[in-house]
């Protein structure tokens, strides 16, 4: 998975600068939220998209760059990450997990935002949509346009993604 060389030059970011900044906001979200540190694993091995007994936080922006960054994260991680998150023992699927995830999406989102606004770019955040499930794909993580970072937290791995496209 690597950044297109168009989007590259458009943002006139590299893959590894927009790499870096998914790397920070993703450790600084964790820090201040979640009380956790989790340890990057940058560059992604081999493309995944397909996850099983996972949850998926994604928040969309849209501007003169539209895209998604996304969060997927196993169920037995995401559990100990809401758990730390909220102060309190979370065990199941629930809203609280969903609310959760979904928050951490969200502050993902502001971060690609606030980097992409940079030079007066005008971008908009959705609202987060998670998903959850025994077996899915995530089709957006296989495109040429998006920088997929791996993490490690607590023995379990969990990837950030994000997607950019130019718009015309």
């Amino acid at each position: 998975m690597s950044l297109n060389p168009v989007i590259s030059e458009s943002t006139k970011f590299t893959e590894d600068q927009l790499a870096k900044y998914v790397i920070d906001a993703t450790q600084e979200v964790f820090a201040t939220m979640v009380m956790m540190d989790p340890l990057d694993e940058y560059p992604l091995a081999e493309p995944v998209n397909r996850f099983k007994c996972s949850i998926t936080g994604m928040v969309g922006f849209a501007g003169i760059y539209s895209g998604v960054i996304s969060i997927h994260c196993p169920v037995v991680l995401a559990l100990k990450i809401t758990s730390s998150m909220l102060g309190m023992e979370c065990d199941k699927v629930d809203d609280d997990l969903n609310d959760a995830i979904g928050e951490i999406a969200n502050m993902l989102g502001g971060g690609v935002k606030q980097v992409l606004s940079k030079g007066g770019m005008d971008i908009k955040l959705s609202i987060p949509t998670v998903i959850s499930g025994e077996d899915y794909t995530v089709n957006s993580l296989s495109e040429m346009d998006c920088v997929v970072i791996p993490f490690s937290l607590e023995n379990e791995k969990f990837l950030v993604g994000l997607t950019l496209k130019k718009e015309e």
